[in-house]
């Protein structure tokens, strides 16, 4: 991540500088090295958003790496060495030998990786801390690469699910850009020859490909500079979360991302509960996973549970359940296996939207390829209305 520093050194006053660090502790300590006492400090935005200055770092390739050397004897520091030393990419790199310089220092795993938020999160963190108690770390991480890859797999169903649709409509509007922008413009040089009575959407047909004709350039750059506006807006967290209440309101299709968000609030909670952290605590931190609306309603839940409600109880009042998970959660309860519960309840919560979203699609698509076809079709047809006209005529 690319950090803009104000900062001061002597015989130097005020200065502006820039570090790839990977946060902003280790921003301000690359500063410190060279001599200057950092005054203020700052991610980079604005159109710097469009290029990735870091990469992401790769956590459950760095917990399969980590787990494996562990299983095969190797200590904890020569096993995170071990990683750093194969590791080719700067920002993954410096992210580990911070770590390991923390471990140095006599500091726990999970304390050395709450230094580095933005490689390791607060989930994360709070599975290796438990696991540190009770000394079976090999087992947290298998717990947390088995959690992230089940969420991983329900993102690329859902994105594999929405490609088609996508495609679909990308190649409908270039088509239909292009009539309207290449097509049309021309056949309306031929069409102010025909004069006569020619339906009324041909006439509005040719006006736009004259308009379109005498302005190009301009239509041209507003259409880039749409684009690029809007490429920047969708970028925005604010516009995410607009698009996101949006959605919500809609009944149906709010129903099912109430049921995914339910699924991976289940799934965190289980996998935490099975790592031996208390239920609240484990409720406390999985907050700021659900959507605002939810997240009201689990505050709730977890207060209730304070005052001595059993989970199940507290959960259905708050509209935090469906029948089935209601179930499911008082038998986590007479048994003692709440953990293992929740994530059978989002396992089938995952079967759920599989299903939903195969029924969104086999419906979907044809009625997207069939509006595509009528739009592209209507165009067409507009533009030989007038070709239609003339040869009645002559007949």
């Amino acid at each position: 991540m690319r950090f803009s520093i104000k900062a001061m050194r002597a015989g130097e006053g005020l200065i502006a500088l820039s570090f790839d660090a990977a946060n902003e502790l280790d921003a301000t300590r690359q500063a410190q090295a060279q001599g200057y006492t950092v005054l203020a400090i700052s991610t980079r935005s604005g159109l710097a958003g469009f290029s990735r200055t870091s990469a992401r770092f790769p956590l459950v390739l760095f917990s399969q790496e980590l787990l494996a050397l562990l299983d095969a004897g190797l200590p904890l520091v020569e096993a995170v060495e071990t990683l750093a030393e194969k590791e080719h990419r700067p920002e993954v790199k410096r992210a580990i030998t911070q770590v390991i310089a923390q471990l140095y220092e006599g500091k726990t795993l999970s304390q050395a990786m709450e230094q580095f938020p933005h490689s390791f999160p607060a989930l994360y963190i709070a599975t290796v801390r438990a696991a540190e108690r009770t000394g079976d770390l090999s087992e947290a991480l298998a717990r947390y690469i088995a959690y992230q890859t089940q969420l991983d797999t329900v993102k690329k169903k859902l994105v594999s699910a929405s490609i088609y649709p996508v495609l679909l409509m990308s190649v409908g509007g270039l088509v239909t850009l292009f009539l309207l922008g290449y097509v049309i413009p021309k056949f309306s040089r031929i069409f102010e020859d025909i004069g006569g009575d020619i339906p009324l959407l041909s006439r509005l047909l040719i006006h736009w490909g004259v308009f379109m004709e005498a302005h190009a350039l301009e239509i041209g750059i507003g259409v880039l500079v749409a684009l690029t506006l809007g490429i920047y807006l969708a970028r925005l967290p604010e516009t995410r979360r607009w698009v996101g209440l949006k959605l919500w309101s809609v009944p149906a299709l709010g129903e099912r991302m109430r049921v995914y968000q339910l699924a991976r609030f289940y799934r965190t909670v289980g996998m935490l509960l099975n790592g031996g952290i208390p239920v609240v605590t484990a409720l406390d931190m999985v907050e700021g996973l659900l959507h605002p609306t939810l997240r009201s309603l689990l505050k709730r839940a977890a207060s209730d549970i304070r005052e001595g409600k059993p989970t199940s109880q507290a959960m259905e009042a708050h509209h935090l359940t469906t029948p089935v998970s209601l179930r499911m959660l008082r038998v986590g309860e007479r048994t003692g296996r709440m953990g293992e519960m929740m994530e059978r309840i989002a396992a089938f919560y995952d079967e759920e939207m599989a299903r939903w979203v195969d029924w969104f699609t086999r419906l979907f698509e044809p009625i997207l390829m069939a509006l595509i076809g009528i739009v592209i079709g209507g165009i067409v047809v507009l533009m030989y209305m007038p070709i239609f006209e003339l040869a009645g005529s002559i007949k």
